[in-house]
């Protein structure tokens, strides 16, 4: 019997990207794309109609950005797996993009991992491209200092959070994501979503990096 291929919605600004993009990634039958748009505001209409394993999506948009987009759609279907794939490996958006709880993110010039990234998401792997991942230390370095800013000693951040906030921060110090997290504490996605929200407010941090090293700093 033959394997069905993966099916992907794709959102980018750029007509000449999806064309271009939809043709590397159907050339060998192993991966179909379902519907293609050049606007943010189509993701969740797109994603309810074709419920893709994989919603690959541009970070800067107009009008709709792909974060907000992204956003839009895990609060609907916290399963959706997102892949952000973008021009700009900036670490803000990185952080943010991952902090939704998206699959991936990957650089655009890197398309010849491009399939293999997507079957990796679609199979609940985190992915990012290789200049992304090498930036992961600068990022640690960057939310220890914002967490220090943040005036967020260990004894503060213990006492300000329920049990299943303490619970969920150590998994997210842990390194696992939010589906992960779910699993292990018999959640939804959308409810270990809220406990982070409610995390980031109590104690005025400002993403998951420095909830990590927030975590550590208290346990030593």
């Amino acid at each position: 019997m033959t394997e069905s291929p993966l099916t992907v919605v794709m959102i980018d600004d750029d007509p000449f990207i999806l064309e271009s993009l939809t043709t590397i990634l159907q050339a060998n039958g192993r991966v179909q794309v379902t519907a293609v748009s050049t606007s943010g505001a189509d993701a969740l209409a797109l994603y309810r109609r074709f419920r893709p394993q994989v919603l690959l999506l541009d970070i800067r948009m107009s009008l709709v950005s792909g974060l907000a987009a992204a956003e839009e759609v895990l609060a609907a279907f916290p399963q959706a797996n997102i892949v952000f794939l973008t021009t700009f490996a900036d670490d803000d958006y990185l952080v943010r993009a991952l902090a939704l709880g998206a699959r991936g993110y990957l650089i655009k010039q890197d398309t010849a991992q491009l399939e293999q990234a997507l079957f990796a998401a679609a199979d609940g792997q985190t992915v990012l491209g290789q200049e992304v991942s090498g930036r992961v230390g600068q990022l640690m370095a960057k939310g220890r200092a914002r967490t220090q800013q943040a005036g967020c000693d260990a004894s503060s951040f213990g006492t300000q959070l329920s049990q299943r906030e303490r619970e969920a921060a150590r998994l997210i110090a842990e390194g696992l994501d939010n589906r992960e997290i779910a699993q292990a504490l018999y959640l939804s996605e959308g409810t270990v979503r809220n406990y982070i929200s409610a995390i980031l407010q109590k104690t005025g941090l400002r993403d998951r990096t420095q909830i990590a090293i927030a975590w550590w700093r208290g346990s030593r």
